[in-house]
């Protein structure tokens, strides 16, 4: 099972938007180098939403090569369409990816059973490791964790990412299932205490500026290292706020084009970090330079 850091990678592009096929290597040999414990391709932080059906393909396809095995893929592949998700699912196991991340459908808010039946529907039709993944705040549903206990118990359903950064709601899905799947934190700002308290890892989107800083926070926190742990959170604090200001992934890829890691590149309706911005994120890149 997938543990650790797991990077919310970026998609690189160009100023047209076309994807950097040279800068995604980049980065992704950076995660390597820098001890994370596998790559989220193409989920939120990848432009997901704004990379055409082929592009999102393309992209899992190219990363699974790339890597050749050195670390884990886990591709994201949900879609507010059962038949697309289950589409998307199968392209990336059949690219190689090890499991696949699948968002809860998003805009059309289907009801509880709706999403039972989604996710037992896309596990049903595709022989992956699947991890579901619930963005409330993104979304506009929100998967009861009564819903996740029940998808716990079928073949492929492998864990979640919980996004929802209410602490009080992880304990509880770990007390329910997590003996079954594997419980990961998708909130910057509360995944160690979440990985304290049984949870498997953490989707990250801050690893992308700060990979060595992040893998290392995880490992302890998974070792049940507070102390250790607490010390690089609270350095890796001022990132967590910082790549929030604007909607995900827009300060995330303002940070890495600072870095010199890719260029300017944005699909609309995204558009560059808002100046007012610009001091708040340099400042709190600071820590990767310690």
């Amino acid at each position: 099972m997938i543990t650790g850091s797991i990077v919310a990678l970026v998609t690189p592009m160009h100023r047209d938007g076309s994807v950097d096929w040279e800068a995604l290597d980049r980065l992704l040999d950076l995660h390597i180098t820098a001890g994370t414990g596998a790559i989220g391709a193409v989920g939120t932080t990848g432009e997901s939403a704004t990379l055409s059906v082929p592009e999102h393909c393309d992209v899992i396809k190219h990363c699974v090569q790339h890597v050749a095995g050195r670390i884990p893929i886990l591709a994201g592949t949900g879609a507010n369409a059962t038949w697309e998700a289950i589409e998307l699912t199968r392209a990336a196991a059949e690219a190689g990816a090890d499991a696949c991340l699948l968002v809860t459908p998003y805009y059309n808010r289907p009801s509880q059973e709706g999403l039972y039946q989604h996710f037992k529907a896309i596990a049903e039709a595709i022989d992956v490791p699947q991890v579901l993944y619930n963005v409330p705040g993104r979304t506009a549903v929100d998967m009861q964790n009564e819903t996740v206990e029940r998808l716990a118990s079928l073949t492929n359903v492998v864990g979640i990412k919980d996004a929802t950064g209410d602490l009080a709601r992880g304990r509880d899905l770990i007390a329910r299932c997590g003996e079954e799947i594997g419980i990961y934190s998708g909130d910057d700002a509360t995944a160690m205490e979440l990985m304290l308290a049984g949870g498997r890892g953490h989707i990250s989107v801050t690893a992308n500026v700060a990979a060595a800083q992040m893998a290392q926070m995880c490992r302890l926190a998974l070792a049940g290292d507070r102390e250790g742990a607490s010390a690089i959170n609270e350095q890796l604090a001022p990132l967590n706020r910082a790549l929030f200001l604007e909607a995900n992934p827009i300060p995330v890829k303002w940070a890495l084009q600072q870095q010199g890691l890719i260029g300017e590149g944005i699909r609309l309706p995204l558009t560059p970090l808002a100046p007012a911005f610009h001091d708040e994120v340099t400042a709190a890149l600071k820590v990767v330079e310690q």
